[in-house]
């Protein structure tokens, strides 16, 4: 029996249809492309063979108007779909596999007495040497030593505020010996030990305050680098936010030379795409130090959620201390905190206020 032409060409151009809504989801790039920064958001079906996928996945490509876009992998099983045993989408990725490994790193690095070899973490990982280092910096941003290091910073901070002498303060936080510790001390703590107990006396910090679209602005530099940029609506409480945050130091009023350092911070909060090629002095606790490195990898006229940044630091159910991070960060624009935004990408607290906030991400989306 013979098939009627018209349904032919019915069919044909039902295929064409489906094929066409396939390629115009923007999902579909992600498939083509096998892009592996796609996993987890999605994943797609092919029915002719039954099975669903991540984007990533390295089978043989299926044509367009075989394929359906799930937003989960619940979803697609709910269709009727199996998971392809090639990419094994039911599965954890191995981005969020890494990221769980290194998450589980970071705790055993702030648990330990003593700073764990390379070695000793791969083998608690079953991964090699190499390749951990690899992907612990890619996860953090930094390398195991760097995190431990960092880690260790917070905890002489907190040794040296209650500590009796600067010796206990030492032994307490893990350090062997005097001597090793203070060969590391101005990189751990930015001054000497005395120094940071007596809330910087000895420092000096630089600084000017001058005005831009979003009000006074100040800018404050340490012989290390740019420690603080803030901003407000009111000169005389910028200058005792900074005097609060260096109580003892010996703050010295800008000249002009300094004045050119203010204007190109200025000229970088009113146009962002330019950059801010500056050396900075960041202070912070380990926690801290990772999440602003996230936040200085999220390009300009990009934003992302407090969730996505708890997971690119592989701890994702640490959103509340994400947040508290970005509330704590004193480098406005140069650790860029107001490029974070809640899940459903609406605008939420910022440190100096949501309207700056607002005014920050539009001059970066129109560049």
């Amino acid at each position: 029996m013979k098939t009627p032409k018209g349904r032919k060409v019915n069919m044909t151009t039902r295929t064409e249809m489906l094929a066409a809504e396939t390629v115009n989801d923007p999902r579909w790039a992600d498939v083509a492309a096998r892009d592996a920064k796609a996993d987890g958001k999605f994943v797609y079906s092919v029915k002719t063979t039954g099975v669903y996928c991540r984007p990533s996945c390295a089978a043989r490509p299926a044509r367009p108007e075989n394929v359906q876009f799930h937003s989960t992998a619940a979803d697609a099983e709910r269709a009727g779909f199996r998971p392809c045993k090639r990419c094994r989408p039911d599965q954890p990725s191995l981005g969020e596999q890494h990221a769980a490994k290194v998450g589980e790193l970071c705790r055993f690095i702030e648990s330990a007495e003593r700073v764990p070899s390379l070695e000793a973490l791969a083998r608690r990982v079953g991964l090699s040497a190499y390749y951990l280092h690899r992907v612990f910096k890619a996860v953090t941003g930094v390398t195991p030593r760097a995190y431990a290091a960092a880690h260790r910073a917070k905890r002489v901070r907190a040794e040296l505020d209650r500590s009796s002498t600067v010796t206990e303060a030492i032994y307490g936080a893990g350090y062997s010996s005097n001597g090793r510790f203070y060969e590391e001390a101005n990189g751990v703590l930015g001054m000497t030990p005395t120094n940071y107990r007596a809330g910087g006396t000895n420092m000096d910090i630089r600084f000017a305050i001058g005005e831009c679209s979003l009000g006074s602005i100040l800018v404050a530099t340490s012989e290390r680098g740019v420690c603080a940029i803030l901003l407000g609506d009111d000169p005389n409480e910028l200058a005792r936010e900074l005097q609060d945050r260096f109580p003892r130091a010996r703050l010295i009023g800008g000249d002009a030379r300094f004045e050119e350092l203010v204007s190109k911070v200025v000229g970088f909060v009113e146009t962002p795409r330019v950059g801010l090629d500056l050396p900075l002095d960041v202070r912070g606790t380990a926690f801290q130090q990772r999440v602003w490195q996230a936040l200085r990898e999220i390009p300009a006229g990009k934003t992302a959620s407090y969730t996505e940044i708890a997971k690119r630091i592989g701890l994702p159910k640490s959103v509340r201390a994400v947040a508290q991070a970005c509330s704590a960060n004193a480098l406005a624009v140069a650790i860029p905190c107001h490029r974070v935004v809640r899940h459903d990408g609406g605008l939420s607290g910022y440190r100096w206020g949501v309207e700056r906030k607002r005014a920050l991400l539009e001059r970066e989306a129109t560049g």
